[in-house]
């Protein structure tokens, strides 16, 4: 309909607890709004809800908490929306605390209008955080269903690792191609200015051992996003 904005560009953070979410997320947005860009954090909407309820939602509260994350993440009002988590945590959470898997059709759908997917590696420690989180015990379970539900809807992801500035650069590089279109500008002025010490870059894939497979996924999807604008 003309006169109407388009929609965001959507950078999903997803994965299990204590995996730098937030923290990758306030970075991410911090350092796009540095760049000049529109960009703004949407912040988990479950850790609101826990702190304001003093408690953990039961398996009934699991669908309104869902929806009112996907509402948050539609309505940021900027370009680029940052989500520090999707309505598919709260699927996966769903699926592997009370058995039930009914979110799923309603997160994947949202997931798929996500211009891209970063899934959180299992590689930092885990730290306690009051109600939200389980223990270290639970991110692999969690890591497994996310990945899998991701893989069976034919979602394209990538998986971010290192700690500190090498997350944040390797979350930059994972999104070049796609900033660079919602910007027009080029890539390489919106990473992190000093590089890790460590520069080495792998494009992680869960079904071979060959670094260029998914690469070559992640341009394919960036390529068809593209189409898909120009002919809007």
């Amino acid at each position: 309909m003309s006169g109407m904005p388009p929609p965001p560009t959507v950078i999903a953070l997803v994965g299990a607890e204590s995996t730098g979410k937030t923290r990758l997320g306030t970075e991410l947005a911090a350092h796009l709004r540095g760049r000049g860009l529109s960009a703004a954090l949407v912040p988990e909407w479950l850790r609101e809800w826990c702190d304001q309820a003093g408690r953990t939602p039961r398996a009934d509260e699991q669908a309104a908490i869902a929806r009112e994350q996907a509402r948050r993440i539609e309505q940021a009002g900027t370009e680029i929306v940052v989500a520090d988590t999707t309505p598919l945590m709260t699927a996966v959470y769903s699926d592997m605390l009370f058995g039930d898997t009914s979110l799923h059709g309603f997160a994947l759908a949202r997931q798929k209008g996500y211009a891209l997917t970063l899934v959180m590696g299992l590689d930092l420690p885990w730290v306690a955080d009051g109600l939200q989180r389980d223990g270290p015990q639970v991110r692999e379970p969690v890591d497994a269903l996310l990945r899998a539900a991701l893989e069976q809807a034919g979602i394209l992801y990538q998986v971010i690792y290192g700690s500190g500035p090498e997350r944040l650069h390797h979350a930059l590089k994972a999104m070049d191609g796609l900033i660079g279109m919602a910007s027009g500008r080029p890539p390489a002025a919106l990473r992190q200015p000093p590089a890790p010490t460590d520069d080495t870059w792998v494009w992680v894939c869960d079904k071979c051992s060959d670094p260029g497979c998914e690469h070559r996924l992640f341009t394919g999807l960036m390529n068809s996003r593209a189409a898909g604008r120009s002919s809007a």
